[in-house]
């Protein structure tokens, strides 16, 4: 499984399966030692000066293929001790392995049962139930799962089938729970609506983006825009199917339940077999023109991607006037959204080190959207009217979305998160005021106020920097807490589940790694807990920057070296 929070482009998105672990602690134990090339500060706790175990990661990262990365380590003991360490305190691109600090964070401060409710209401008059005389408003809540996952989470290849199962059963319906709502709705026994169908993410600043994303991620699903309403991910399936023959057009379809995007399809069936120069997928900034084009071979297979969708609330809004029309329920107006947009231009940074109180309990106020100004046709109940519930749907707790979000490196339900701490414990939902949260619970617990710098809850931003260090101390502290085995549990484990399924695939590393990935464009990153060939459990970082484009030899580097690890202690 390809960690979803990093990959730049759909050409370099493509892993190669690893080494087979036994294979990796075999070669880690018979490397000779050899002088590391600028290897920079490095300490080994675990033997003689300058130590097998040192001797050994200096060895691996002299290879020609990764000795030009440059390459940060901290393992420590659970308390906190120091095994190894090279380059600690030097500033790396954590990419997804930035989803530890976002959701530790959350673990603590929102907690692990806390949840959400998405909402449906009539805001206008009636007459009796029959008729709503004004707009039905679809109201976010930042509910991450508005879509169809089975939570709690579950490895695919370990979900159970009943024997006479059909093995090509259709997946979930992504917008099951909007399909849920619809019907209640419709169960109140309205039949029509005289006004529009209004998508409000108004509980967080309409800014959809992070700071340092790039231009490339936002057609792709894991560069899909943070909304308080969000749905089946913010993104859309996208499948390509080549022709029969060579020179036929291939069929190109886009899984939305209502128009959205309109999509220039222009993809041609290259021979069997053949080196095809591929699909390629763009979007302009601000269109809903899809281009689709370029060659897909005609044995290849049905090329499926993830498409984000620019305005969540609106496609919702669209999503749910269908779904009401469907049902029987006529809508005269349009499908719209509501957004909230800043007001305040404060400097990103500036309010990131503006100090919080503290975030000792009492536990803080879920805020909710504030009131709109006057003169905007659903910013407000109008006068002589009223608001009436229609529907409402609960998320699932926290933990279990966290789950999700560690397991499979999602993208949006880590924004989502980050904005809900900004509106919990600070000033407003922006990242900016999440991120100022985020960095106080790091103060909070020990960790050096320089040693963590993030734009965004993902680690999709460019500017995004952590040390070793501070993953390692963050790690420690983290088996402190009292959330520590359900934030452990979420973390994927080698050879066994979500990012790691295919890496540490056999003994003695399978089921004994527990750990983030991280990649993005030319860094990576890999943290979390290890249990040694003694039985102990040690805690790792492990980070490089600059390494060769296209290349794995960085991955399979740092997977001999968490070998190497777990061998000497």
């Amino acid at each position: 499984m390809r960690d979803r929070c990093s990959s730049r482009r759909r050409a370099s998105s493509r892993v190669l399966v690893p080494l087979a672990s036994a294979a990796l602690w075999l070669l880690a134990a018979a490397t000779r030692p050899c002088a590391a090339q600028g290897s920079g500060p490095e300490t080994d706790a675990a033997g003689s000066a300058p130590g097998a175990l040192a001797q050994q990661i200096a060895a691996i990262l002299a290879e020609p293929a990764v000795a030009r990365a440059h390459w940060g380590i901290s393992v420590k003991t659970m308390d906190g001790a120091t095994i190894f360490s090279r380059n600690e305190a030097q500033l790396f691109q954590p990419a997804s392995t930035a989803k530890l600090f976002t959701t530790a964070a959350a673990m603590a401060l929102l907690g692990p049962e806390s949840t959400v409710e998405t909402r449906i209401t009539g805001q206008g008059s009636s007459t009796d139930a029959s008729e709503l005389h004004g707009d039905l408003v679809l109201v976010g809540a930042a509910d991450a799962n508005l879509s169809g996952r089975v939570l709690p989470y579950v490895a695919p290849s370990r979900r159970p089938r009943s024997a006479d199962a059909d093995a090509k059963s259709p997946a979930p319906d992504p917008l099951a729970p909007l399909l849920a709502m619809a019907d209640a709705v419709a169960a109140t026994g309205l039949k029509l609506v005289t006004g529009d169908v209004v998508g409000d993410d108004r509980l967080f600043p309409s800014e959809p983006y992070a700071i340092g994303w790039e231009q490339d991620d936002l057609v792709w699903g894991y560069g899909a825009p943070a909304s308080a309403l969000s749905v089946a991910d913010n993104q859309l399936r996208l499948t390509v199917t080549p022709g029969e023959r060579a020179g036929q057009p291939a069929a190109v379809v886009l899984d939305q339940v209502a128009p959205f995007y309109v999509v220039e399809a222009a993809v041609t069936t290259a021979p069997a077999r053949s080196a095809s120069g591929g699909v390629q997928i763009e979007r302009a900034p601000g269109s809903r023109a899809l281009r689709v084009y370029g060659q897909i071979a005609a044995d290849a297979g049905a090329d499926v991607e993830e498409i984000a969708i620019a305005d969540p609330a609106e496609y919702a809004a669209l999503a749910l006037k269908a779904m009401l029309e469907a049902r029987g329920v006529v809508v005269r107006g349009s499908a719209v959204a509501l957004h909230r947009y800043p007001v305040e231009a404060r400097g990103f940074l500036s309010q990131l080190r503006e100090p919080l109180a503290s975030l000792v309990p009492p536990a803080p106020v879920q805020r909710s959207a504030p009131a709109a100004t006057s003169g905007c046709a659903h910013c407000a109940v109008k006068s002589g009217t009223s608001e009436k519930l229609l529907a409402r749907y609960a998320s699932p707790p926290l933990a279990q979305d966290i789950v999700a979000t560690n397991k499979t490196s999602q993208n949006l339900h880590a924004e989502l998160l980050l904005r809900r701490l900004g509106l919990a414990w600070g000033a407003d939902g922006s990242a900016a005021q999440g991120a100022r949260v985020v960095r106080q619970f790091l103060l909070s617990a020990g960790i050096d106020r320089d040693d963590v710098i993030l734009y965004d809850g993902s680690g999709l931003s460019d500017h995004d920097l952590v040390t070793p260090r501070a993953q390692a101390e963050l790690l420690a502290y983290a088996a402190r807490q009292p959330w520590f085995a359900t934030w452990k549990a979420s973390l994927p484990v080698g050879g066994v589940d979500g990012t790691l399924s295919s890496r540490f695939i056999h003994d003695p590393l399978q089921g004994r790694v527990f750990a983030k990935t991280g990649t993005l464009g030319e860094a990576r990153a890999l943290a979390g807990y290890l249990q040694c060939a003694s039985g102990r459990t040690v805690l790792f970082s492990i980070m490089d920057t600059a390494h060769p484009p296209g290349s794995n030899a960085d991955r399979d580097a740092m997977d001999r070296i968490v070998a190497a690890v777990a061998a000497a202690n």
